[in-house]
């Protein structure tokens, strides 16, 4: 099930919401909405979720050891432990088969492949457990005496299958003790309709056009076709995982949780730095805080912790080279940055550092698209004129005339210009003392959520873009 189908807004989210504030009671809520999002869960393949559970008491065990006996010897055994049971698990179910393939092709084995299929949401869910017994160990927070409070964090169907990867810390209170005030519940529903206007109205149908392009024959496609495809790709993946993001965040706050900010406009950087400080923040936090800093950070051996941290993100998106290779081509242009090019960078104009950085990241995506390494490459050489493959053709010109309008609106709604012009319209129209932004609000969510069923209903093309996380 996933926020951006019928059965989950018509369906599964007003039921939650009835049964949620049935009662006044928060011991009654958390185990209502422990039971929905276990149900969420198990809603596409039921066996997946002992992996959750799983998970959860192995980890709320040695949590609650790692706090008795904290400051000993002991409690660093038990928080190796359970990091190795935890790494071990997404090993398994995530990165078996690469490891066996890539063994079986170095040492000329035949060590069979497993059958078993990838748990939604298996990055995510680990990497939140492990920040929580790290934390334990470090005593920012105390352990969770009580098995139901964990797994409820871990299993919170708002960001549990595609983020934001939320810390214990920052909603340990709110498990115990939360408040859902009238504004705080219609920020949720506004913030919630704007990443559904983002996966179902932009990023949908940016995808149906860059697919149409990065899945076709290479040897065909014409040079400005592929830059349509990748350019499309590029507005599908920001909007699909920001939108979901906007609507983890919005169902957090009407159920009482504040989760932080995972996207800044990351489209609007103009270095690679700071694209990663605005792009997936919860992600480049997770990495800073558990695995750069404890290897050094900027202290000790600078070089090799940042290509260590960038193949591990690379990696932790999917089992695959390709995305090893991504990640490590971010951590080559930062270095890239710290070292050279940061001085070259603030000396020209803004607009071509952003031209650099847009340049960087569409090629970048070009290694998360094709699996196949070698495609990719072939397909960035198309980009640049290598080859024999025409500018253009009639594909590339109906496609791109069709949608011109759409990829000047999704570019502006890749910056912040569009919050900024509401808010100054709202500071100057005033109407008898009024100011009209509350119905303008509640318009705006009646129409996108309108135009968003409608969409829904009409087309079947709505990709979850997050399996292999």
């Amino acid at each position: 099930m996933v926020f951006s189908s019928l059965v989950f807004l018509y369906l599964f989210f007003p039921v939650n919401l009835i049964f949620y504030f049935i009662s006044k009671n928060n011991t009654y809520r958390n185990i209502i909405l422990l039971g929905f999002s276990l149900f969420f869960y198990a809603w596409g393949e039921p066996f997946f979720i002992f992996a959750l559970l799983l998970s959860g008491i192995v980890n709320y065990s040695f949590a609650l050891l790692i706090d008795k006996h904290k400051g000993t010897f002991k409690s660093r055994i038990f928080l190796y432990t359970a990091i190795i049971f935890d790494l071990s698990m997404i090993g398994i179910f995530k990165y078996y088969n690469f490891f066996v393939s890539n063994i079986n092709f170095v040492l000329d084995t035949n060590i069979g492949f497993s059958s078993i299929g990838l748990p939604i949401g298996i990055s995510f869910y680990t990497f939140q457990i492990i920040s929580y017994v790290i934390d334990v160990y470090r005593q920012d927070v105390p352990a969770q005496k009580k098995f139901y409070k964990l797994l409820l964090y871990m299993s919170l169907y708002h960001q549990l299958i595609a983020g934001p990867i939320v810390r214990y810390i920052d909603v340990a209170n709110e498990i115990d003790n939360r408040a859902i005030p009238s504004d705080k519940f219609s920020y949720g529903i506004n913030r919630f309709i704007i990443g559904l206007l983002k996966k179902v109205i932009i990023a949908n149908t940016a995808g149906q056009v860059a697919t149409m392009f990065l899945d076709s024959n290479l040897n065909e496609i014409s040079v400005l076709g592929a830059w349509l495809g990748i350019i499309m790709y590029s507005i599908q993946i920001y909007f699909d995982f920001s939108g979901y993001s906007d609507m983890a965040i919005g169902l957090g706050r009407m159920f009482g949780f504040t989760y932080k900010e995972n996207f800044n406009y990351p489209y609007i950087a103009k270095s690679v730095q700071d694209f990663w400080r605005r792009w997936h923040i919860s992600l480049s936090s997770f990495f800073r805080d558990y695995v750069y800093i404890p290897l050094g950070g900027n202290r000790k051996n600078f070089v090799r912790n940042v290509m260590i941290v960038w193949m591990l993100t690379g990696f932790w998106h999917g089992a695959s080279w390709n995305f090893i290779i991504w990640g490590l081509y971010y951590g080559v242009f930062l270095l890239l940055e710290r070292m050279v090019l940061s001085k070259i960078l603030d000396k020209i104009p803004s607009v071509l550092r952003h031209v650099y950085l847009m340049l960087i990241v569409i090629i970048g995506w070009v290694f998360f698209y094709f699996i196949d390494i070698k495609e990719g490459l072939k397909f960035i050489g198309i980009l640049f004129g290598y080859g024999n493959n025409p500018l253009y053709d009639i594909k590339f010109e109906v496609e791109f005339f069709n949608n011109v309008i759409f990829l000047i609106f999704a570019a502006f709604a890749s910056t912040p210009v569009f919050k900024v012009i509401y808010r100054k319209l709202n500071e100057r129209i005033v109407i008898n003392n009024y100011r009209p932004s509350k119905l303008t609000v509640i318009v705006f969510n009646a129409l996108i959520l309108i135009i968003s069923t409608i969409l829904l209903v009409g087309q079947t093309y709505n990709p979850f873009l997050y399996f292999r996380f």
